[in-house]
């Protein structure tokens, strides 16, 4: 049997699994990583019990963005299966008005056929502004929209409009918990995130520099050196 950590790693709206491949290529020594497929399900429940029916019975869990809110859907429903929490460029609250009122625009667009997944425009809010002329940057999250397609887009953004709050969660998870973000994630601030590691017991909070809110892809290296170090904790 492997001594490896089994490691269930979540994606974000618009996101598959390259989002993840530079951590799932440098962890392999000491985890055994599944990258989850979020883009068939029709709610955040129904992702976070896609994720427990694929992974074994105890495992680590991390979720970046719309995975961040899938992971904490886990842990809500299942805490004996994680064995350790990490939590990326996400929140735990719900969106506010402007931002529901957002998402239903970007639905609506869609749905008349203008889905245009992550254009230039859009792009500032997925990574640091600094690296908007990286073009192996940029053509990665642009070809990431691609493949997740429009139909899958509108499923993710309902899911995601249809979460609920995990106030309450926090404070029942009693795991190594790592909570990571970008100084200048555009999309779930760092204040956000000051607040989700004050509200979960030890938690460990991780500020990456000059950095967006797609970390795993901008700084991959400080991101998985953050994950390595949470993987290694003691329980």
């Amino acid at each position: 049997m492997s001594d490896k950590t089994p490691l269930a790693l979540l994606p974000g709206l618009l996101c598959d699994a390259a989002l993840w491949r530079p951590q799932v290529d440098a962890l392999g020594d000491i985890a055994d990583p599944w990258v989850a497929d979020l883009t068939s399900q029709e709610s955040i429940a129904a992702m976070a019990e896609s994720v427990l029916a694929a992974m074994p019975e105890r495992f680590a869990l991390a979720g970046l963005s719309m995975g961040g809110y899938v992971a904490l859907e886990v842990i809500a429903r299942a805490p004996e299966r994680v064995s350790r929490l990490a939590l990326l460029d996400t929140r735990f609250q719900t969106d506010g008005d402007a931002e529901s009122a957002r998402r239903r625009g970007l639905i609506e667009l869609a749905e008349k056929g203008e889905f245009k997944g992550v254009t230039p425009r859009l792009l500032p809010l997925f990574i640091h502004r600094d690296r908007l002329g990286d073009a192996e940057l940029a053509g990665t999250v642009t070809a990431m929209a691609e493949r997740v397609g429009k139909e899958a887009f509108i499923r993710q953004q309902r899911a995601i409009l249809g979460r609920r709050d995990h106030s309450a969660t926090l404070v029942a998870i009693h795991v190594p918990t790592l909570v990571l973000c970008g100084r200048e994630d555009a999309l779930t601030p760092l204040e956000d995130h000051k607040a989700m590691a004050a509200g979960i017991a030890g938690a460990r909070l991780v500020v990456i520099e000059d950095c967006g809110h797609l970390a795993t892809l901008e700084r991959p290296q400080p991101v998985t050196a953050a994950l390595r170090r949470w993987l290694q904790a003691e329980d």
